[in-house]
């Protein structure tokens, strides 16, 4: 009784949980997941241990329930641990006051965490000297100098612009950011992943408008959990600002922003910034909170974790790292959001010819796991197959592993094809999936200067898929901005794999709008 009467005075924490009692409907796919999350995450904050007090509110208030509400909430708590592949070690049963109150340990051997991080923003608002800054520790010279740990081609370095999704790694051991002292070094990338008990890989995207296309790639093509939206205090909102943000919105993501170059400008310009992006966060249904205190980041933490509605504001700066140690922490303490059990999925995003070891596909894993020397099948090709392949050996930021598994960034070399029968938006799958050329989607366009009739061909993005479609049958006889519908699509040029529920970007021009898949049609009942 001493152990629940501590644990309860000091209240939820890192890797303390309480909950009042849980019903069969947490097991609801969107409940179950969450929980999921949650116990993964309070058991890599308690190094393999999690606490779990049930019958208590958040509040810690010994509240009690009754023996079949106990069972239940216990059943459904071994359940979720069972899915983590985590084990409750321990369950002690109390009489209290109303009724009963459990006390439950939940332990998971080498527990790790991966977290997926995509910064988003206009073009020179600091994304990527923001993230090297971070995986550095060292402070920008005023002329992007950390911005080299990520623009990798020669003429992103030479014009300081990026131009393609880059991947940086920042680790962390017992709460502690692994200072990296030179981000492009493979060897030193693969120590941080191999010694690390949480890492975080950003996705770093692009901000120059000509290359939206390939920030959309990057936004719906990682299975990102968290956006982080980089504004700078002497622009402020831009247009790309409120195209990003809609994205990262319309992908259900929970934000982050981070205000840079506040060394540039005046305190009250930078106050006036975050009055600015605060408007146009509660325009859109979101609710902004400022941190400038470390001692804030704890409670916001927690506050985003439950409701993703959330968007913390940090004001930082690159040249005196000030709000730096906020973000760090800040990423530190928020769980990874997405857990999945189904099978292996992954959709590729870049192929490579490798001297010695052959084709590589890489991309992040939607959902399931790989290991070395399974089977997995790969297509569609323009026949609507899939043809089987060998999976010969597995890396995640240059350190080789046995077994990946849903979120991570990997590369995977494949025998049993070339690499230019491969292109980028096939996807690798243990099972065989169904090849789509038509789906039904439900859509809402956002911008668009006439009608929007049959016959009409946007390009649209779907993970990595990229590619012009046609709109066949629409159940409106036009739409226009602002207009939601139901529409017949069809991809142009080749089959691919995509299924009910998943979210897509369509664009042309200037015109933009989201949809959500419905139905999908067999490859072989579309022939032309």
């Amino acid at each position: 009784m001493n152990e629940l009467l501590e644990l309860v005075k000091y209240g939820e924490r890192e890797n303390v949980e309480f909950k009042e009692y849980l019903t069969e409907s947490h097991l609801k796919e969107g409940k179950r997941q969450s929980l999921a999350c949650q116990m993964n995450h309070r058991i890599i904050m308690g190094k393999g241990i999690a606490y779990y007090v049930i019958g208590v509110s958040d509040s810690g208030k010994m509240k009690g329930i009754s023996k079949l509400e106990l069972k239940k909430s216990i059943d459904i708590l071994n359940l979720i641990a069972k899915e983590i592949e985590a084990k409750v070690e321990r369950t002690e049963i109390y009489n209290v006051k109303n009724g009963y109150v459990a006390l439950i340990k939940i332990r998971k051997e080498k527990a790790k965490e991966h977290l997926l991080i995509g910064t988003a923003g206009h073009v020179d608002h600091g994304k990527s000297t923001l993230v090297g800054c971070l995986v550095t520790g060292k402070a920008d010279d005023g002329d992007g100098a950390t911005r080299i740990f990520l623009d990798v081609l020669k003429h992103e370095i030479e014009r300081g612009l990026s131009a393609d999704i880059s991947y940086a790694v920042l680790g962390f051991i017992n709460g502690k950011a692994i200072k990296m002292k030179n981000p492009l070094s493979k060897s030193e990338k693969a120590w941080i992943v191999e010694n690390s008990d949480k890492l975080v890989s950003f996705v770093d995207t692009v901000g120059h408008e000509p290359w939206l296309r390939t920030a959309i790639r990057g936004f719906l093509g990682q299975k990102i959990d968290y956006g982080l939206l980089v504004i700078a205090a002497n622009d402020g909102i831009m247009r790309t600002t409120k195209e990003h943000l809609g994205i990262l919105l319309a992908m259900d993501l929970p934000v982050i922003v981070a205000i840079t170059k506040i060394d540039m400008v005046h305190e009250e310009r930078v106050k006036g910034v975050i009055e600015e992006v605060s408007r146009l966060l509660r325009n859109v249904g979101r609710i902004p909170i400022v941190i400038k205190r470390y001692s804030e980041v704890l409670k916001a933490s927690e506050s985003l974790s439950k409701n993703p509605l959330i968007v913390p504001i940090i004001p930082t700066s690159a040249i005196t790292l000030e709000g730096y140690d906020i973000l760090e922490r800040l990423i530190y303490l928020l769980p990874k959001r997405s857990i999945e059990s189904r099978e292996f999925l992954m959709y590729i995003d870049r192929i490579y010819k490798i001297t010695g070891v052959g084709t590589v596909v890489s991309g992040s894993i939607k959902s399931g796991v790989i290991s070395e020397g399974e089977e997995v099948f790969v297509g569609p090709f323009p026949d609507g197959e899939f043809k089987r392949v060998k999976v010969q050996s597995i890396e995640m930021h240059y350190y080789r592993v046995e077994r990946a598994k849903a979120g991570d960034i990997v590369g995977i070399a494949i025998k049993g094809l070339k690499a230019d029968r491969l292109r980028r938006g096939m996807v690798l799958s243990k099972s065989p999936p169904i090849a789509v050329r038509e789906f039904d989607a439900e859509i809402i366009v956002f911008t668009h200067p006439t009608r929007i009739m049959p016959g009409y061909e946007p390009v649209l993005h779907c993970e990595t898929i990229s590619e012009t479609v046609i709109f066949k049958k629409m159940d409106k006889e036009f739409l226009k901005a602002g207009d939601r519908g139901k529409v017949r699509i069809r991809f142009k040029y080749h089959p691919n794999y995509v299924f009910s529920g998943q979210k897509f970007i369509f664009r042309e021009g200037k015109s933009k709008g989201m949809g959500e898949v419905l139905k999908v049609y067999e490859y072989e009942d579309q022939k032309d």
